[in-house]
């Protein structure tokens, strides 16, 4: 796995103080449709390796940082750029929507 596990504690230093572009899976164990992307955001973090990190938030776990984005429903991504949000869905996402969108931001 590829990913960054993420928590309230690392979360600044990981995400927003990045170098490099972040997208963020906000999800959570008991979440079916999460599971259901788990491996689109796998496939996504070995692409976009060295262009954009991936990393995830378990909901559960980071309940400040899920709070402070107001992560509502899960899954959630939010894919962050020099600290500021560059764009965010919710729900079960095709991988194609994904990579445009992150194609988009990488311009």
């Amino acid at each position: 796995m590829s990913e960054v596990i993420l928590t309230d504690a690392n979360f600044e230093t990981e995400v927003l103080q990045s170098k490099e572009p972040v997208l963020v899976d906000f999800w959570a164990t008991w979440c079916g449709p999460c599971r259901m992307l788990a491996p689109v955001v796998e496939q996504l973090a070995s692409e976009y390796a060295g262009k954009v990190k991936v990393c995830k938030l378990d909901v559960d776990q980071g309940m400040n940082t899920a709070g402070k984005y107001q992560i509502s429903s899960v899954p959630t991504l939010i894919a962050f750029k020099n600290g500021q949000i560059a764009f965010q869905t919710t729900g079960l996402q095709s991988k194609e929507a994904l990579c445009a969108k992150l194609n988009e931001m990488l311009k």
